[in-house]
């Protein structure tokens, strides 16, 4: 590793599993201290034991980013243990299914919830750390779904779009006080969230579900975890210092075709 995030702070949601944890692995690997923030404890756990026991410096944070004190709290914990924050990745999210005909109102609230206002509540929560920080970064989690349109995912592309169109908001608001936003659309990554979905795009049959999905990557494969995480750490890096209100896309060449 080369240390991209030497002495530097991150604050990562949903990284108790999946892309999160993988970008908090790797932030750490890079010589970052990390909170690792998530809905469920234990996993939060989980990651920071991972990461102390190859060296790095992390604590768990659970927190619903949908609530307010729980997202300042996650904040404030984190300034209180390593002094600073200098970058914030908005990775948690939450997948829906359902077309505008047959997607439920409960089903449309909770992927706004947790993928826009949770996106919005952390970044307010953090942007006066992040400024005082003199080069803060938001690193935003979309999807080619906000790209392109996806049968019966209503609500996610809708939130998708819409983490999109407030990452271009924030980055002209906060580059006066020294911060960068830019946002990733990653296309499939084989994660514990999409299993279900490819499960069911199989019809039960996973194998299938993934032959399914692969088809529409002109790269021949879904992406991993692993390779998002390093997409965020450019963009949280000084490597990506003129970059802010930029979208990234991580898609295998999905939206190329």
């Amino acid at each position: 590793m080369t240390g991209q995030l030497e002495g530097r702070v991150a604050l990562i949601t949903g990284a108790g599993s999946g892309i999160g944890r993988a970008a908090a692995q790797r932030f750490a690997a890079e010589g970052c201290a990390v909170a690792v923030v998530d809905l469920v404890a234990a996993a939060a756990q989980d990651t920071v034991d991972k990461i102390i026991a190859n060296g790095g410096r992390a604590i768990a944070c659970p927190a619903n980013v949908t609530a307010d004190a729980e997202v300042r709290s996650a904040v404030e914990r984190t300034v209180e243990a390593f002094g600073r924050l200098d970058v914030l990745y908005n990775n948690a999210g939450v997948n829906s299914s359902g077309s505008v005909v047959d997607a439920t109102e409960d089903d449309w609230d909770r992927c706004m919830g947790v993928n826009v206002k949770g996106t919005f509540l952390c970044s307010r929560a953090a942007v006066s750390h992040l400024a005082a920080s003199g080069s803060g970064a938001i690193v935003n989690q979309a999807s080619v779904a906000a790209l392109v349109g996806i049968p019966n995912f209503a609500a996610y592309c809708a939130a998708k779009g819409a983490v999109v169109a407030l990452t271009r908001s924030m980055a002209v608001d906060l580059a006066p006080r020294g911060i960068r936003v830019n946002v990733i659309c990653p296309g499939t990554v084989f994660t514990p969230l999409m299993e279900p979905l490819l499960r069911a795009r199989g019809d039960g049959d996973l194998e299938a579900g993934l032959a399914k999905t692969t088809v529409k990557y002109p790269i021949g494969r879904l992406g991993s975890p692993e390779e998002i995480a390093s997409a965020a750490l450019f963009l949280a890096s000084d490597q990506a210092s003129f970059l802010t209100g930029s979208v990234l896309t991580a898609d295998g060449g999905m939206t190329a075709q």
